[in-house]
């Protein structure tokens, strides 16, 4: 599992990851579960891989 995720890519996932995690402790009631969906692209984010790109032949990483 090679990164296909650059740092800018990374940085916006992992912030957008967080906002919506946050969702589970603003909202009441069962609607507060959909904060879970945060950690899709919180966990893209920190492991710099993410396998919708991988499967569209996609990758943001910088050639060294």
């Amino acid at each position: 599992m090679c990164n296909n995720i650059g740092t800018v890519d990374r940085v916006i996932r992992i912030i957008l990851g967080i906002a919506i995690l946050s969702l589970l402790l603003i909202l009441d009631g069962n609607l507060k579960y959909l904060g879970l969906i945060g950690l899709i692209p919180l966990l893209t984010g920190i492991f710099k891989y993410c396998p919708l790109y991988s499967l569209f032949k996609v990758n943001k990483c910088q050639k060294k």
